[in-house]
């Protein structure tokens, strides 16, 4: 039988702000930066259908709000780290559609130059620490960072975050016994869009509230509806505050949906297509876009150009990645060891 969510209460639908509680500044970057990423995973999906890009690839559409109402929530020093669903953090972040696009094209000019390709991007200067393709194995990386940013006393935090399956990895709960009884400046995020690959939370665990893994270790923890945007700002705003104040970490269950299959691979016949034309009714960018309209702070013709905007970026990426040269052979013995002045190696 596929797996659906009929056991699971489902989540309310994206709320059109009449009296908003953000500026119109904060919602035209909003729409601006998750239409880019939008177009910019659409264009993707075309792209491995033609083959140009290869390997694993695993789309964001739908969870954009996830990155953008972070991003607005924390500073351009915090630092960021994720699971190998990663195009979306760096856009979110400034990092160049180019570079991302060229990543995937396994080109020179990639943010990773050409060697991690879709699951391992990287931008040091956005401080995006990466895709990572083991799962659940940036959770220890993401408290080692915090760590990090303790011991510095930076006043920073990192977000890591991570799927609904990565909580089942012992490294999750190492990592969570380990920033509490350390009080790290982490924000634990799971990312948790219903499915497993294809398999549904329901079936692999007892526990389907998520966020209640981390009362176990004293962790402030909380569910957020995450097809808003304004949710996920206001939750990641409340959880840096926290570690900002030394009290350590919390973890975030963000309630999303992906509108695709896990990965490029996954034809997603195990949800049904009423629960996915549901998920779209409630679909944060057209609720955003609703909001600006109702509020009169740009016009719908001002929102096409915008949209317009991100297909034009997204097609110069393309140009670039293709026109781009792949990496020098000698390329394979770089990189493998980390310089001694690395911000996180400590004597």
């Amino acid at each position: 039988m596929a797996d659906t969510k009929e056991e699971k209460a489902k989540p309310a639908k994206a709320k059109v702000q009449a009296d908003p509680k953000f500026s119109k500044e904060t919602y035209m970057w909003w729409f601006e930066r998750m239409k880019l990423i939008r177009r910019f995973e659409e264009k993707t999906g075309q792209l491995y259908g033609q083959q140009k890009i290869k390997g694993f690839c695993h789309l964001y559409i739908g969870q954009e709000a996830c990155v953008a109402g972070a991003a607005t929530a924390l500073t351009k020093d915090d630092k960021w780290i994720t699971a190998y669903r990663d195009h979306a953090h760096p856009l979110a972040l400034g990092t160049s559609p180019n570079a991302i696009m060229a990543e995937m094209f396994a080109k020179a000019t990639g943010c990773s130059k050409g060697k991690g390709g879709s699951m391992h991007m990287f931008d040091k200067e956005v401080n995006f620490i990466g895709g990572h393709g083991i799962v659940g194995a940036q959770v220890p990386l993401g408290a080692g960072i915090a760590f990090a940013e303790k011991y510095n006393n930076t006043g920073n935090v990192c977000i890591c975050y991570m799927g609904d399956g990565a909580v089942r990895q012992g490294a999750f709960h190492e990592a969570l016994n380990m920033a509490m009884t350390w009080k790290l400046p982490v924000i634990f995020v799971i990312e948790n869009n219903g499915y497993a690959m294809g398999t549904s939370v329901t079936r692999t665990s007892n526990v389907t509230e998520l966020y209640k893994l981390g009362l176990a270790y004293d962790i402030p923890s909380e569910p957020v509806e995450a097809m808003s945007v304004e949710n996920v700002h206001e939750a990641v705003a409340r959880a840096a505050e926290r570690a900002r104040a030394g009290e350590g970490p919390s973890l975030l269950e963000f309630r999303t949906y992906r509108y695709k299959g896990h990965s490029m691979s996954d034809p997603a016949k195990y949800r049904t297509k009423e629960e996915l034309e549901e998920y779209k009714g409630r679909d944060t960018i057209e609720a955003v876009k609703a909001t600006i309209l109702l509020n009169k702070w740009a016009t719908e013709e001002e929102l096409d150009e915008i949209d317009d905007k991100a297909k034009q970026v997204v097609a110069e990426s393309v140009k670039f990645a293709e026109e781009s040269p792949y990496p020098d052979p000698s390329e394979l013995y770089t990189d493998i060891y980390a310089e001694k002045d690395y911000p996180y190696i400590m004597d």
